[in-house]
């Protein structure tokens, strides 16, 4: 209590204003009894990163509409992991997270894991990506199951996969765009 009543009393010297509180030195500060240099310092440093705070801006969820959004969104993060985007009700990323980690040949998700994500995030739609490091575009017999597969056990929780995007460097193949989802 004595603490909150102390910065009241600094804070009404400073007009109540947070800018002018911000100005003053750890000298000044250190003027009120109990406030010693450390203090100061937390006080001053507290008010800058309400500052910072308030100047930057609020960075904008990135809203996927296509298969070229999620190309754009995943490949500069792609080597040999499969992701899957989950994505709100207005189509805009909640998160994205590794769902397997590529061998030379193949990987092995499990689909109860994607959907926990999903479930946990409270995605409503989501949309799985992989590279192929080989550079074929062609989606593997594995990769149409587990399209299959994903889209089946998502719509009994009622989340859409809109899409299975596989990358390779510079294109990218959509189940979406082909009508394969």
């Amino acid at each position: 209590v004595r603490h909150v009543e102390m910065m009241r009393k600094i804070l009404s010297d400073y007009h109540n204003n947070l800018n002018e509180l911000g100005k003053c030195s750890i000298d000044d500060l250190c003027h009120y009894k109990g406030i010693g240099p450390a203090k100061a310092i937390s006080i001053l440093a507290a008010s800058e990163l309400g500052k910072r705070r308030k100047e930057e801006e609020v960075k904008e969820r990135k809203k996927i509409l296509s298969s070229c959004d999620v190309y754009q969104y995943f490949y500069p993060l792609m080597c040999s992991v499969k992701k899957v985007l989950l994505l709100n009700q207005a189509s805009k990323v909640i998160d994205r997270v590794k769902i397997s980690a590529g061998g030379l040949a193949a990987t092995a998700v499990d689909i109860r894991c994607i959907l926990r994500e999903a479930l946990m995030k409270r995605a409503v739609s989501m949309a799985l990506c992989h590279n192929h490091p080989s550079g074929s575009l062609r989606p593997s017999r594995e990769d149409d199951c587990l399209t299959e597969h994903l889209d089946k056990a998502a719509k009994i929780m009622n989340i859409r996969l809109i899409d299975h995007v596989i990358l390779t460097d510079g294109k990218y193949y959509s189940y979406a765009d082909e009508g394969r989802i």
